[in-house]
């Protein structure tokens, strides 16, 4: 596994993990990468040193010296992502499914045709740019794994 620094047209920093640098670059040229604040496809790499892991109890591939303050370096830990997918999860299945006319039910509400709620459905990227391109905040929230 590699984690990479990227970032959009609109500045959005973020780390992806990828299997591979080949990984990245098939995704990368495919234009499968997108960024998870605004879903933007115009992403870029940015310069850094990627943090490479073999398996879970391997060392660092590279042999970067300690911090000034003498503390190893930082690598972002799995538990954190784990448990704000978890809360997603849990907030979408609170959600009411309105399925396809996600991007309409979000419009109404937005604009106060329709009473306030937490809805989730589907929609395009096209339709995820869209909403975010009216300032209606949507985030895309991958399906529990148990539900498959």
């Amino acid at each position: 596994m590699i984690v990479l620094d990227l970032s959009c047209d609109h500045s959005h920093r973020f780390e992806a993990w990828f299997a591979s640098a080949a990984a990245f670059e098939e995704q990368y040229s495919q234009g499968q990468l997108s960024c998870p604040v605004c879903a933007s496809t115009e992403v870029r790499r940015l310069p850094s040193a990627p943090h490479v892991r073999t398996r879970a109890s391997a060392a660092p591939a590279h042999d970067a010296p300690a911090r000034p303050s003498g503390r190893p370096a930082h690598s972002p830990p799995a538990a954190p992502l784990d448990r704000l997918m978890a809360a997603l999860r849990h907030m979408a299945q609170g959600a009411e499914d309105v399925g396809e006319r996600l991007p309409e039910e979000a419009r109404r509400i937005h604009y106060g045709e329709a009473e306030p709620r937490n809805i989730r459905g589907a929609a395009s990227r096209d339709e995820v740019e869209e909403l975010l391109d009216e300032g209606i905040a949507v985030m895309p929230v991958p399906p529990d794994e148990n539900q498959h």
